[in-house]
This record gives structure tokens, C-alpha cells and sequence, in this order.
């Protein structure tokens, strides 16, 4: 009986740890994620780098380069809704994660 009472207490413990580590709050997804996302520059990434945010493929990331060579630096995150299919739901993705810069 006593070999049973020590590996009682011996599984006690891994038991334990496992409901704290369960029971321990996990960090939502969505806006305090973003936050620690890198923001994209808008003036200086390439077309690459605009694909990292939502809804911006190699297609739309192409005119939002093209744009910016054509019209110069971009001076608000809203001169994207000039970039052909760039639109107010888009924008509203993305708006937290662009900056902008002078780009030189």
C-alpha cells in the first residue's frame, strides 16, 4: 500500500502543473496582436512587404508600388483609396498597420 500512496503523490504533481498551465489566460488575437505587429511603410516598402497585410496580394501590393512612383510619396494613409481596387473596407484593415515617411 505504501508504494501505491507514493506514486500517488508522485502523479500529483505533473497533474498539478498541468491545470495551472490550462487554466492560465491565453492573449487574445485581434487588436492587442496587431499592435505588436511591424507596421508597413507605405513610402518605402516594396511590393513584397505589402503583401504582408490582409487583403493586399501581389497585385494590389504592384499598384500601390506603381502609385507611389507615379504620384510621389503617399501624405495620408486615405491616398490609397486613389490606388485602383484599394477600397474603404481594405483601407480599414490595414489602416493600423501602415505608417507613412517621407521615404528618402
Amino acid at each position: 500500500m505504501h508504494k501505491f500512496q507514493r506514486f500517488g503523490a508522485l502523479l500529483a504533481l505533473p497533474a498539478m502543473v498541468a491545470l495551472f498551465v490550462l487554466a492560465a489566460p491565453v492573449p487574445a488575437l485581434g487588436a492587442a496582436g496587431d499592435e505588436k505587429a511591424p507596421r508597413v511603410n507605405l513610402n518605402t516598402a516594396t511590393a513584397e512587404d505589402l503583401t504582408s497585410l490582409p487583403g493586399i496580394g501581389p497585385s494590389y501590393a504592384k499598384r500601390i508600388v506603381d502609385y507611389r512612383e507615379k504620384n510621389g510619396p503617399f501624405k495620408r494613409v486615405e491616398d490609397l483609396l486613389n490606388v485602383q481596387g484599394i477600397g474603404e473596407k481594405t483601407l480599414e484593415k490595414i489602416r493600423d498597420r501602415v505608417t507613412l515617411s517621407s521615404g528618402k
